[in-house]
């Protein structure tokens, strides 16, 4: 029998950390003299590594892009990451835990280094939306499904 069933379901955060951290605002203090309403674009991306022992990576990578009339605003990127403790949990399982539950846990966390940095540089607040991960997660699971039917349009 391949399965162990007095293996427990487990998913335990050991660490949060912020794994790379960037704030630009090539166009500061010019900027600051104009009356902007910025064009703001955010980018979100995930990625998960086996660190062994049963223990998985999530890194979370936002991008804020603010752009006004052609001009960089700011520009943030953070990637903050957890290590979590994965046990029990079959190789799809693990995969839908770590990019929707793990997720969720960094999101809150880049969040905060996001707004803290953007509103360092003098700009005003900005809060991100929450993000809908287990929605982000089907439509990679069907762009994936979409790659595997069509290996020729596989860029990987």
């Amino acid at each position: 029998m391949s399965e162990n069933p007095e293996v427990q379901r487990q998913f335990a955060v050991q660490r949060i950390y912020v794994k790379d951290i960037s704030f630009e605002s090539p166009n500061s203090p010019n900027i600051f003299k104009e009356n902007w309403t910025p064009q703001i674009n955010v980018g979100l991306g995930t990625e998960v590594s086996d660190i062994g022992n049963g223990a998985k990576e999530l890194a979370l990578k936002v991008t804020v892009d603010a752009k006004h009339e052609g001009k960089s605003v700011f520009l943030v990127e953070v990637v903050q990451a957890g290590i979590f403790t994965v046990a029990g949990f079959t190789d799809e399982e693990v995969d839908a835990v770590m990019n929707i539950g793990a997720a969720n846990v960094v999101f809150p966390y880049a969040r905060e280094t996001i707004s803290d940095l953007i509103t360092r540089g003098s700009f005003p607040q900005f809060v991100l939306q929450p993000v809908n991960f287990e929605a982000l997660y089907a439509q990679q699971r069907q762009q994936r499904a979409g790659a595997a039917a069509n290996p020729d349009s596989n860029t990987h």
